[in-house]
């Protein structure tokens, strides 16, 4: 092979590569910047947040592992409006989901059910409405679900039961219906922490009541 022809497949193979890598850092990239247009931001907390860069991993409020996929995305308390997108669901490392303490509005996309490595889901004292996605209880790793004092309606999924590693679920200050759970991780979980539910009928009792009695 002539050394020119080496030198140019060397240009290109690298080329490939780096094409490769900005495509896979990109796609966090497109779903934290999809997140960003759907939020009203006055504080300009999400300023940082530029499409034009190869990874997010130098985004303010985001943490990367060491293979720069992200894994914390932390916007608590940050005076965000607007809704959750559905893009969320592709970030596929994600561990922490923080976006308490805002008035965020609108669903929770059940797209989260697809974050397969989620420890914590932080959605607490937003204006969330709509159902709980049963979708959540795909979550093995899932320890904290954290969705109280928001709009929230419906049932509590028992898909939830399946999430085995929970061992914190606050959905407290909702408008919830139907019982509660009472078998896998809810076993432990205080009574307190699904109060002031107006239309929440108690636990479920076993082979004796349905759990949605009069709940939509």
């Amino acid at each position: 092979m002539a050394w020119g022809t080496l030198v140019a497949l060397v240009i290109v193979l690298v080329a490939a590569a780096e094409f490769t890598s900005t495509v896979s850092g990109n796609s966090e990239g497109d779903a934290l910047y999809a997140l960003r247009r759907s939020l009203n931001d006055p504080d300009k907390v999400l300023q940082s947040w530029d499409p034009n860069l190869v990874s997010p991993c130098t985004w303010f409020h985001i943490t990367c592992n060491q293979d720069n996929h992200v894994t914390r995305v932390d916007l608590g308390n940050s005076n965000l409006s607007g809704h959750l997108v559905p893009e969320l669901g592709k970030l596929e490392h994600l561990q922490y989901l923080e976006l308490y303490k805002n008035t965020i509005q609108g669903t929770i996309p059940a797209e989260i059910g697809n974050l397969k490595s989620l420890i914590s889901l932080d959605l607490y004292n937003n204006n969330i409405s709509g159902k709980i996605p049963p979708s959540l209880g795909k979550l093995k790793s899932l320890v904290f679900l954290r969705l109280n004092d928001n709009h929230l309606t419906g049932r509590i999924p028992r898909e939830l039961v399946g999430a085995s590693s929970l061992k914190v679920v606050d959905v407290s200050n909702n408008n919830l219906c139907g019982t509660i759970p009472t078998t896998g991780p809810f076993e432990h979980i205080p009574l307190n922490n699904f109060e002031n539910n107006p239309r929440l009928e108690g636990p479920e009792l076993m082979g004796l009541a349905s759990y949605d009695t009069n709940c939509s």
